[in-house]
C-alpha cells in the first residue's frame, strides 16, 4: 500500500507499490497520447521555435479542453488565436512533466527534488482534470458522491472504478503538495 509524500532529509519521499506505480504510469502515458498533437511542429524555424501552431483547434474532446483551455472568454477568434500562438508550448511543457513523474516512478521508493515534484505534481493535476471530466465531475455534490467510493470491492462498473483511482489520484496529490509546502521557509 502507498505511503504519501512527506519532507524527509532525503527530499521529498513516498513509497508506491507496483501495481500502483504501473497504474501511474499508464495514466501519465495515456495523457501524452492525448497531448500529441496530431500534426508535426510547424517548419519554419521560428515558428516551432516559439512554439506557434497555424493548425491549432479548440479541442473537441472535453478532457482534453480541460488540459488546453481557452484563454481567452467572450471572443473566439482572440481565443483561436491565442491558441494558435501558445498551445504546442504548453502541450511540449506539460509532455514533459509527465514523462518526467514516469521517470521518477521507477523504483518502490520515490525520492524527489523540488524540480521533480514540481513536475510529478503537474502530471497528477493533469490526471485528476482528466479522470474528472470523464467523470463529469462538475459540483461539489459530484465530488462528495465520488469520495465516498473508497472501497476496491465497492467498485461496480467502469465509471466507478474510475472514481477510485481519481481519489488515490486526488489523496496523493494532496501528500505532494503539502510537502511542498513544508518546503517552504517558516515565517
Amino acid at each position: 500500500m502507498a505511503t504519501g509524500f512527506k519532507l524527509t532529509r532525503k527530499g521529498i519521499t513516498a513509497h508506491l507499490e507496483p501495481g500502483e506505480r504501473t497504474l501511474l504510469q499508464g495514466l501519465f502515458s495515456d495523457v501524452i497520447t492525448m497531448l500529441t498533437p496530431d500534426t508535426p511542429a510547424h517548419t519554419d524555424p521560428l515558428a516551432a521555435m516559439v512554439g506557434m501552431d497555424t493548425s491549432a483547434e479548440v479541442p473537441q474532446d472535453p478532457a482534453l479542453l480541460r488540459l488546453l483551455p481557452d484563454a481567452v472568454h467572450g471572443n473566439d477568434d482572440d481565443a483561436l488565436e491565442f491558441r494558435r500562438l501558445t498551445e504546442r508550448s504548453l502541450r511540449e511543457g506539460k509532455i514533459g512533466s509527465l514523462q518526467a513523474a514516469s521517470l521518477a516512478l521507477e523504483s518502490n521508493q520515490m525520492h524527489l527534488d523540488p524540480e521533480q515534484a514540481r513536475h510529478f505534481a503537474q502530471a497528477l493535476n493533469d490526471v485528476r482534470l482528466v479522470l474528472g471530466s470523464r467523470l463529469d465531475l462538475r459540483t461539489d455534490e459530484d465530488a462528495e458522491a465520488l469520495h465516498s467510493i473508497t472501497e476496491p470491492g465497492d467498485a461496480e462498473d467502469v465509471e466507478q472504478y474510475l472514481a477510485l483511482v481519481y481519489n488515490f489520484v486526488t489523496w496523493l496529490q494532496e501528500t505532494l503538495m503539502k510537502a511542498l509546502l513544508d518546503t517552504l521557509p517558516a515565517r
